[in-house]
């Protein structure tokens, strides 16, 4: 789990890199729960927190600027 304020320090563009690596996670965490060799299923949870954390900071920074 990220905390806010590390994402608060970062660009608008590694914030942008953060999320498509968390939606990449995600779709691979999705692959495996539906394949049935997911391990740490508490994952899928947290990695669904962390990209709603970082879209809602994307919109605030663009909202700001």
């Amino acid at each position: 789990m990220t905390k806010i304020a590390d994402l608060r320090s970062q660009t608008a563009d590694q914030l942008s890199d953060e999320l498509l690596k968390l939606k990449k996670e995600q779709f691979n965490l999705r692959f495996q729960a539906a394949t049935g060799q997911m391990e740490k299923t508490h994952r899928v949870s947290e990695v669904r927190k962390d990209i709603a954390r970082i879209s809602t900071l994307l919109r605030e920074k663009r909202t700001v600027a």
